[in-house]
């Protein structure tokens, strides 16, 4: 039941800064998508490199935080 309304909420900041630690990975970017089982956060690099795409689990998810700009 909570996991449906995680999933909601975070369909909702879709197009935001978001910070994701799972068990492995801190992972900062942009919430690209939302799945019932999948978080894409696009990881957008400081220089001229590309973007790096992550694909998160829902279930792998400890922690969700939007980052307030400066």
């Amino acid at each position: 039941m909570f996991e449906e309304t995680f999933v909601e909420e975070l369909a909702t900041r879709i197009g935001s800064r978001v910070e994701i630690a799972t068990d492995n990975n801190f992972i900062e970017g942009i919430l690209s998508t939302v799945t019932e089982e999948l978080v894409l956060v696009i990881e957008v690099s400081n220089g001229y490199g590309s973007s790096t795409i992550m694909y998160i689990a829902v279930d792998a998810i400890n922690f969700v935080r939007f980052p307030v700009a400066a």
